[in-house]
């Protein structure tokens, strides 16, 4: 098979693992349900992939570093803009089901499994060291204020995705965010002075 071959395959496995992982969550995925979701053999999902754990930590490493790309071009409340807005995944975006689906299965893993939390945490830090890195230039362009570390900055941004989050995984409307992500980006932005 050709190397594009492989990777076509890869993302099949990958999408379909992604619903079927957001439908039933880690433990309701089975392998039969993997194999119905990605229509592929279980010899061909785990040719690709050791094991049901390195599935899922494939997939949410994939997203994170989709984030991370959004991230490095347009900012942390950037991706939070999408995750409201995008109605299905669509290649370069997720679904919010879907993506929400894996974050809260990370979080549920993450609270309850300390050996996938040693392997997370190193998955994890592409997203924060993006979102520094592009804190980084904004204040060197002048546009983010100066009077916050940009560590603290980039906790913020943080805090406030995680409770984005935990807002949607609540069920509670999500069209009313916009105002709430305005005043995010307001709040890491350089103020001018008057005077």
């Amino acid at each position: 098979m050709s190397q594009d071959h492989l990777d076509a395959r890869r993302r099949q496995i990958l999408d379909g693992a992604r619903s079927c992982f957001a439908r039933y969550g880690y433990e309701g995925a089975t392998v039969r349900r993997l194999e119905e979701a990605t229509g592929l053999s279980r010899g061909a999902i785990f040719h690709h992939f050791r094991d049901k754990e390195s599935l899922f930590l494939a997939l949410a490493e994939d997203d994170v570093l989709r984030m991370a790309e959004v991230v490095a071009a347009q900012g942390l409340v950037q991706v939070m803009r999408e995750l409201l807005s995008s109605p299905a995944g669509t290649g370069d975006t997720l679904s919010p089901a879907d993506w929400l689906g894996t974050r809260l299965e990370v979080s549920r893993r993450l609270r309850t499994d300390p050996e996938f939390r040693a392997r997370w945490a190193e998955r994890s830090e592409q997203l924060t060291v993006a979102t520094r890195e592009r804190l980084l230039r904004q204040r060197e362009a002048g546009k983010l204020r100066d009077d916050v570390d940009v560590h603290v900055l980039t906790a913020f941004l943080e805090l406030v995705l995680e409770g984005l989050v935990s807002h949607l995984a609540m069920g509670l409307p999500a069209d009313d965010m916009d105002p709430v992500l305005d005043l995010v980006e307001e709040t890491v932005r350089r103020h001018r002075r008057s005077g």
